[in-house]
């Protein structure tokens, strides 16, 4: 028996993604400085796209030369370059690399000064496991009093003293804020209660409060303003100075802030330069569309310079229209977002409600993969800091009531941080009594998880503390 194949005709549906619109995913995806690039990068390759009008303060192009002037050391100097020997030339090769792959690092400046200090062996070497403790910003790794034995820790104060004064000053301490403090007492000089500021106030200090300060102080409000400058002058992170590491820096692409009692967010459009289209391009559409050429080469020339106008005036109309449904879209997400933790823009963090994509998702009618790429790689400046605004989305924490849920991840992490630093007993507070405190709230997790949160908080054991 034979069998046929007989032609079948089926309709599918298929998703075909053009050019264009992959670039306007791609947009959607990029944060401000990468977005910057990407304009300058599309202003070379498109001449039918323009700069209206940059509000930026510092041009692409200079950020270009001044990286390009960093990176130039030896062009401009007095050697020919021409060494009379090969093995002239092979010392100056190694001695170059040597000196522009391994600067000094920090542990090794501050060993440096140690050797210079008329002290005794023993303070020497309590010294030296103390510099070989600090991290990358400068501050203790494990605590002091674990790194030496018994009978050697009463060098600590004056040895721990001693290295303060060192450059940088303000080293070889727990945090940033003991750092400024010892800055502070080393370096003199500090307008009246800066000690005081720091070590009570620092807080109102971060989210600007300085009338509040004044009054707490009762100094004018100017004072206290006077204090704010003098701590702009100090360096919360000294090791970082000595850090082979490149630092990246943020810029907010929003900010929310209260203004009589509304919520009022804005895009920080003023990186971002205003684009249009060149008119000339326009125009010469226009004058070809009118014109009838004649003579077969002419006309060939002619329909490939409409071809090439076309072509560009619907790239730069298109990148234009991108630019613009990613800000909109940002703004859109960034609204709801503020909508939905208003608690947080109000009271802190630690009222970061539990919110998924598909929340913000179903608010502004888009796909949740619209929402992750958006939020991703952007930050928005609130009162309590700049926050990416993937982290507004976390998970919710079982509590008690109807609700049971209305708990967040990070706003339980931010109470534990508080009940920490909070605490004045005696005894520090242990994850089992944390885990104890949280049940009388409402909020129910184990010590295991207060255990974890504390952790990832980059907070010490009770014992340690």
């Amino acid at each position: 028996m034979q069998q046929y194949q007989k032609p079948i005709i089926t309709q599918q549906q298929t998703l075909k993604m053009n050019p264009q619109l992959l670039q306007s995913i791609q947009l959607m995806a990029l944060p401000l400085q990468e977005l910057k690039f990407k304009i300058q990068e599309e202003l070379e390759r498109n001449p039918a796209l323009e700069v209206v009008e940059d509000r930026s303060e510092e041009s692409l192009d200079s950020d270009i030369d001044r990286g390009a002037e960093e990176y130039d050391l030896f062009e401009n100097s007095s050697d020919p370059g021409r060494p009379l020997d090969q093995e002239a030339s092979d010392r100056k090769q190694k001695f170059i690399e040597g000196a522009l792959s391994r600067p000094e690092s920090l542990h090794d400046h501050l060993m440096w000064q140690l050797r210079l200090q008329p002290i005794d062996e023993k303070s020497f070497e309590v010294g030296e496991l103390l510099i070989q403790n600090l991290d990358d910003n400068g501050f203790h790794i494990e605590e002091p009093e674990t790194l030496v034995k018994p009978e050697d820790r009463a060098l600590l104060p004056d040895v721990i003293d001693l290295i303060r004064r060192f450059e940088p000053v303000g080293t070889c301490t727990r945090d940033y804020l003991e750092s400024l403090l010892a800055q502070v007492r080393v370096l003199g000089g500090a307008p009246g209660h800066t000690v005081e500021v720091l070590e009570k106030y620092f807080d109102l200090l971060e989210k600007g409060k300085l009338e509040e300060i004044a009054r707490k102080l009762r100094i004018r409000t100017e004072q206290v303003e006077e204090i704010l400058e003098y701590i702009k002058t100090l360096d919360p992170f000294p090791g970082r100075r000595y850090s082979n590491e490149t630092p990246t820096y943020v810029i907010p692409d929003l900010q929310v802030r209260v203004t009589d009692g509304e919520f009022v967010l804005m895009l920080n459009d003023e990186q971002i330069p205003v684009l249009g289209v060149n008119p000339f391009f326009t125009e010469l559409m226009q004058t070809k569309n009118g014109s009838s050429a004649k003579g077969s080469a002419r006309e060939k020339r002619d329909k490939q310079t409409r071809t090439f106008v076309r072509s560009s005036l619907k790239d730069a109309k298109w990148f234009i229209r991108s630019i613009h449904q990613r800000n909109q879209t940002l703004i859109k997400i960034a609204k709801a977002i503020v909508e939905f933790q208003r608690d947080f823009f109000v009271k802190g963090p630690k009222h970061l409600a539990p919110l998924t994509l598909k929340d913000i998702a179903d608010e502004v009618d888009v796909h949740e993969t619209t929402v992750s790429r958006i939020t991703t790689a952007k930050y928005i400046q609130t009162e309590w800091g700049i926050f990416e605004l993937k982290y507004f989305f976390t998970n919710s924490i079982s509590g008690a009531g109807s609700s049971g849920s209305r708990y967040s991840k990070e706003g339980v992490k931010q109470i534990i941080k508080e009940m920490i630093e909070n605490d004045t007993s005696p005894k520090s507070l242990s994850d089992q009594k944390i885990s104890d405190m949280l049940k009388k709230q409402g909020i129910n997790i184990a010590r295991r998880t207060v255990a974890k949160y504390r952790n990832e908080l980059d907070i010490d054991s009770s014992y340690r503390r």
